[in-house]
């Protein structure tokens, strides 16, 4: 009976599959980004791997979720490498 239903109204299960697609890749997208910066290779792997909808990415998001600290933005600063053979006086 479902699958009448979506023969005879496509536009709506096309614009679902889409709203889903649109949901797992925004949040295997975010998942596997932050995974990626914080050296995370089990987590990145198993994000890419397997297909949950999303919820796996966003289990990897809500426990692991980036804290304050880190991302405060300090600033390091980068002294310009000497020359080869050049001595400071």
């Amino acid at each position: 009976m479902i699958a009448y239903d979506f023969y005879q109204q496509p536009l709506w299960f096309l614009f679902g599959l889409f709203v889903v697609l649109l949901w797992t890749v925004l949040w295997e997208g975010l998942g596997l980004w932050y995974a990626a910066r914080n050296h995370q290779k089990g987590w990145f792997i198993a994000i890419l791997l397997f297909n949950t909808l999303g919820l796996l990415p966003l289990i990897y998001l809500i426990w692991f979720k980036p804290s304050a600290e880190r991302s405060s933005g300090t600033v390091v600063e980068v002294k310009p490498a000497r020359k080869k053979g050049s001595r400071k006086k």
